[in-house]
């Protein structure tokens, strides 16, 4: 944990706290995941890192694409899968825990899925606010539903996963 770094930033969706290593960015932090006790924990970052800037460049509209190291130190095997497959949903798009199930050769384990996108370490930069239910209702999401709709607004995409 030496090697980490904690940076606060604002949002439209609340404080956010990145955490990077040299590596990359390791968790992006929302308000309820207790940012302040996080910070507590890891050094704070003296200059603000490439994924808090890109992230501001995203909630202005000025950016589509992340393009920050990540680093997957927190998840392994079948998470990872998931994560990785979920990097690959473009803006502006969406998925279904199903198809993402299916894309990672376990076309059963859509509940499980759907806890990979629960418990992302990188959301936003991971984007799990893409994924939506089979019938296209918005489903669950780490920063509340209302931080959803803003994120899939702001891709526009209508509540109904259109663009």
């Amino acid at each position: 944990m030496d090697d980490l770094r904690f940076h606060e930033m604002p949002s439209p969706i609340g404080q956010l706290g990145v955490v990077t290593s040299p590596a990359g960015v390791v968790k992006v932090l929302f308000e309820a995941d207790g940012i302040e006790a996080e910070c507590g924990r890891i050094g704070l970052a003296h200059d603000v890192p490439p994924a808090a800037r890109e992230l501001a460049e995203y909630f202005s509209g000025q950016r589509r694409e992340f393009t920050v190291p990540l680093d997957f130190r927190f998840v392994s095997g079948f998470r990872a899968d998931v994560l990785r497959e979920l990097a690959r949903v473009p803006f502006g798009e969406t998925a279904t825990y199903g198809e993402l199930a299916r894309k990672v050769g376990n076309p059963k384990a859509v509940r499980a899925v759907g806890s990979a996108c629960a418990n992302n370490p990188l959301p936003l930069l991971v984007p799990c606010h893409r994924v939506l239910r089979a019938d296209g209702t918005l489903g669950g999401y780490r920063g509340g539903l209302e931080a959803k709709r803003l994120l899939l607004e702001l891709e526009g995409i209508d509540e109904a996963g259109v663009h």
